[in-house]
């Protein structure tokens, strides 16, 4: 399967009726994640709007499978204020190849690599406020190794059936959307042998 860029493709005709023109742009916060800036925009009917836009630089997810199973961390999520069960993820490195960062984050945070690694989907998490991308890769033969975990990060390593992984999702430990996504994708997987 061929590896995308860092931003999801065109395949559609795009409608310059709907375009808007930016006209300024007036930055507001620089972080080690994030960037906050604030647009001000022209919009088709010629009138002026502000955006409030969160930059960020992309990141990878991996849906890892070991011997029919999902790998999986839970690890606190201050946003939420809770612990949260979500495939192996993290954001790109400047200039990073988003494989490259696919492989590098699921050994660091599982100890786990993947040799076969390969892109399912791309897909912009929320597009209403933030230019986050994130690259779902799969690899179906995850082999174990050892973790190499950032310093500030805790975290604990578990294996799901698919079964488990929806009781989880039912029961609220897994929330988020790109875990989600990865277990409805290994579902239709299990259910017709392709993952497109």
């Amino acid at each position: 399967m061929e590896n995308q860029g860092t931003e999801v493709k065109k395949v559609w005709p795009a409608n310059p009726a709907l375009d808007e023109t930016t006209v300024s742009t007036q930055p507001i916060f620089e972080g080690k994640i994030i960037t906050l800036q604030v647009d001000t925009v022209t919009l088709p009917d010629g009138n002026t709007a502000t955006r409030e836009v969160v930059k960020h630089p992309g990141a990878v997810a991996v849906l890892a499978l070991n011997k029919g199973k999902m790998l999986v961390v839970e690890q606190f999520r201050q946003p939420m204020g809770r612990t949260e069960v979500e495939i192996p993820a993290g954001k790109l490195d400047p200039g990073e190849d988003p494989l490259a960062a696919a492989g590098r984050e699921l050994q660091e945070e599982t100890g786990f690599h993947g040799g076969d690694l390969f892109l399912l989907k791309s897909f912009y998490t929320s597009p209403g406020f933030a230019n986050e991308i994130i690259h779902l890769y799969v690899t179906e033969n995850a082999q174990s190794g050892e973790m190499a975990l950032d310093e500030d990060e805790f975290l604990v390593v578990t294996e799901l059936t698919l079964e488990e992984a929806y009781e989880y999702i039912a029961d609220g430990r897994i929330a988020d959307a790109k875990t989600m996504m990865a277990v409805y994708a290994w579902h239709l997987y299990t259910l017709t042998g392709k993952w497109n």
